[in-house]
């Protein structure tokens, strides 16, 4: 009985440990942060750690402010890895030098985005939902199934397994069932190429003697993006609760 009193307390203490206090405020985590470090917490309730501490809500004066009506630029310079956007910003440069349409150089931009600016796990998935309402479908399309089809070759356009693939995942890799699912449906697909001309024009190393700016793409931007005049995350589509989840991170609700 002692012991697992003792092994309940620890668990409570390392819970409220991992509750951080800010000034008048207690900063929770979603269950997902504490997942990312292997870590099951007992319970996920914020529980405030003083008298008349309370939870925040709104603002987290910790992160880049983010204005009323916000942008996708906004998002890249306020809520993206530092950084992150290059890798992006080079891979649509290349799909721009390689002569591809004005919305695949778009898809191009904005393949990662969800690896930049939101989750990695599924990010063509997480990505293509957020950007869906805002882009042609099959842009859309076509960053949802670039997850699949990196890990598959296909000669005809020159695109083999990436050697950093079997760096990071190992020799012997092989992607879950559901990942050779969409590659198969993938293949037969009329986006099939669009998705695939991700694949071809992604870089898995990033040239440091090549400098690209936003720049270059802001009247693709401006002519591809369907941004909504109330703001991303104002107004009311399908993925508007991602984008205010990006502003506002760390809400206990």
């Amino acid at each position: 009985m002692a012991q697992a009193k003792s092994m309940w307390q620890a668990a409570e203490d390392a819970e409220h440990q991992q509750m951080k206090e800010l000034g008048d405020k207690i900063v929770t985590k979603s269950l997902l942060f504490h997942l990312a470090d292997g870590a099951l917490p007992r319970t996920n309730t914020p529980v405030p750690g003083a008298p008349r501490k309370q939870v925040l809500m709104g603002t987290d004066p910790r992160l880049p402010p983010m204005p009323e009506k916000p942008t996708l630029m906004d998002f890249f310079n306020n809520r993206f890895t530092i950084g992150g956007d290059q890798h992006l910003m080079q891979s649509a440069n290349l799909a721009q030098k390689n002569g591809l349409p004005e919305k695949m150089v778009l898809a191009c931009l904005l393949h990662d985005f969800a690896v930049n600016g939101f989750i990695r796990s599924d990010h063509g998935y997480w990505g293509a939902q957020l950007l869906e309402p805002y882009v042609d479908e099959e842009v859309s399309w076509a960053i949802r199934y670039h997850q699949a089809l990196r890990f598959y070759p296909d000669e005809s356009v020159g695109y083999g397994y990436p050697d950093l693939y079997v760096k990071l995942f190992g020799e012997g890799y092989r992607p879950e069932p559901y990942i050779e699912r969409a590659y198969e449906f993938a293949k037969s697909h009329k986006y099939y190429m669009s998705a695939r001309m991700i694949c071809v024009n992604d870089l898995y190393s990033f040239d440091p003697n090549v400098v690209v700016t936003m720049e270059q793409f802001e009247d693709i931007i401006g002519r591809h993006f369907k941004q909504p005049e109330e703001g991303l995350g104002n107004d009311n589509t399908s993925s508007s609760h991602m984008w205010r989840t990006l502003i506002r991170p760390c809400n206990a609700l």
